[in-house]
């Protein structure tokens, strides 16, 4: 698996605000409850080498030790490019299976795979650490999570080749996206440019008509002056999104990613 920084590279612009050691104080000040001038609540913030220490950063690039811990368990499996695809279905299968099928090999070889119109297999949201509390045992609830409520919703896996790929959407929690293996590109639009992101009709309201990175403005006219924050996750970093905020999410190699959900 590996999934290490090198594969990705630090390259490419990033817009968004980085810091380490963000006191809980400031974090709550100026990114959590911090009002925009058009009303948008909460900023992003890419929080550096937040989870670092995680023991997973280092334990997960190994494919042998997770096959150990959770090869045999069965999981959801989405098939395809994004799940707003015709074509996207989803598969039970162990986590070995999926491994085996989608996650060993090369970034080079998902790219051939992606382009070449073979299924992406992608372990996307699943509360896999509710099915294998030793998994767990890896990872640290962030101490952010504490503020507001402190009442963490949902804590999801998601793990998957480079190319899996979540559409621009809204969650309606605070969310601590943590990187753990592999680089992650996320683009994040403000709450105040939701008329420009040409929402679906309901049930799906929460996700963009609008292909955010290949849009066609012929059909979405309104997107071409959209303002938006380019980030992204390197091992250890965590990624702060708030509320309603718009994100579309890319993995640009293997990548292993763990979200806290919270109020």
């Amino acid at each position: 698996i590996d999934g290490g920084e090198s594969t990705g590279g630090r390259d490419g612009e990033e817009t968004a605000t980085r810091r380490a050691d963000v006191s809980m104080e400031a974090f709550y000040r100026d990114f959590m409850a911090k009002r925009g001038e058009d009303g948008d609540c909460g900023t992003p913030i890419v929080l550096d080498a937040l989870v670092k220490h995680w023991p997973a950063v280092t334990k997960w690039r190994d494919g042998a030790y997770l096959d150990e811990i959770v090869g045999d368990r069965t999981v959801p499996v989405e098939l395809g490019k994004t799940y707003v695809d015709d074509a996207w279905s989803q598969k039970l299968m162990t986590m070995r299976e999926f491994m085996d099928a989608y996650v060993d090999g090369d970034d080079d070889e998902s790219t051939r795979r992606a382009s070449g119109g073979a299924d992406v297999g992608y372990l996307a949201q699943h509360e896999l650490f509710e099915q294998c509390p030793e998994l767990k045992r890896d990872i640290e609830e962030p101490l952010y999570c504490a503020l507001g409520t402190g009442t963490v919703c949902a804590v999801n896996a998601w793990f998957g080749p480079a190319h899996t790929e979540s559409p621009a959407h809204t969650d309606p929690h605070h969310n601590l996206l943590c990187q753990v293996i592999g680089v992650k590109r996320v683009r994040l639009f403000a709450p105040s440019e939701t008329p420009k992101m040409y929402p679906r009709d309901a049930p799906m309201s929460n996700t963009s008509r609008v292909d955010v990175m290949h849009p066609n403005l012929d059909e979405f006219p309104l997107f071409v002056d959209v303002e938006f924050i380019d980030a992204t996750l390197y091992p250890g970093d965590a990624l702060y999104i708030p509320p309603g905020w718009w994100h579309r999410v890319k993995a640009a190699t293997v990548s292993f990613s763990v979200s806290y959900w919270w109020d």
